[in-house]
């Protein structure tokens, strides 16, 4: 695939968007930095419309962590969505976009077994695998406190709202594993033919759905459909701090719940890396 041949569904989105979300807009760009840290520069620059930003290349792409996240041109599919909102609750809004973008790229997960397509599950906190633990994709959630620019559709003042920036970043074509244990997933096994255009199409109206549905309900209506996808449930994990133990699935919060040596604990912070032990042979 050349850039020539991208065609990015642009004004679709914005008009299948647009009457849910005021002010919406789509952008896409050839190359930059970072689709995320550009609409954190504009958040606090109190440019703080909702805004879909997508690049066809990142040079300085993040993931969690500080992880580095590039790719070439139609490779990987790289887009942040940017909006004011304002929940009660902030917790488990990345597990909540997992669940949202897993079921837009793949409704209804296959049966397990040798011919099958892989099935696009959940690793807590914030990224897509696929079956045999491969990283398909990842999501990175940044928040700003909300900065209203003169003449801006901004919330009104004393508002609780935050100026909140989804980025996704998703393997499309497949890509070399650089010394990983595993090789990335990509797309392209998933779905074959599925492009980072139409993935973005599939994507997109469904997340700003949830993200508003999230925003009066939070995390707890999305649980059982996170269940369903859950990687980590019933296996060995061990965390960055030491801690290890049996994962027993989330909270209603979406804290990760994990029976160790000590009792069961209730793991939050977005900091902690958690790993799991080798699927056994079924």
């Amino acid at each position: 695939m050349t850039p020539l041949s991208i065609r990015w569904p642009a004004e679709a989105l914005w008009e299948a968007v647009v009457p849910q979300l005021p002010g919406f807009s789509v952008e896409v760009l050839p190359s930059i930095d970072s689709t995320n840290t550009e609409l954190m520069r504009r958040a606090r620059a109190g440019l703080c419309d909702p805004t879909l930003l997508v690049a066809e290349q990142q040079t300085a792409g993040r993931g969690r962590l500080g992880r580095v996240w590039q790719s070439d041109v139609g490779a990987s599919l790289m887009m942040s969505l940017g909006l004011p909102l304002a929940p009660a609750d902030w917790s488990g809004l990345s597990l909540a976009v997992g669940v949202s973008v897993a079921e837009s790229l793949q409704p209804v997960l296959p049966p397990e077994g040798e011919g099958q397509p892989p099935r696009v599950g959940l690793k807590w906190p914030n990224d897509l695998w696929t079956t045999g633990d491969r990283k398909l994709g990842g999501i990175l959630v940044e928040t700003a406190s909300f900065v209203a620019a003169q003449g801006s559709s901004a919330m009104p003042a004393g508002s609780a709202a935050r100026y909140v920036v989804v980025g996704i970043g998703i393997n499309v074509l497949p890509r070399g594993g650089d010394g990983m244990s595993m090789p990335p997933a990509s797309l392209q096994e998933v779905e074959r033919g599925l492009t980072a255009p139409e993935a973005l199409r599939r994507i997109v109206p469904p997340l700003v759905a949830m993200l508003q549905s999230f925003e009066g309900y939070g995390f707890s209506p999305m649980q059982a459909r996170f269940a369903q996808r859950d990687i980590l449930q019933g296996r060995a994990v061990t965390m960055s701090d030491g801690q290890a133990g049996t994962a027993h699935g989330v909270g209603e919060d979406g804290a990760l719940l994990v029976q160790t040596a000590n009792g069961m604990q209730a793991i939050t912070s977005s900091e902690i890396s958690v790993r799991p032990s080798p699927a056994l042979p079924s």
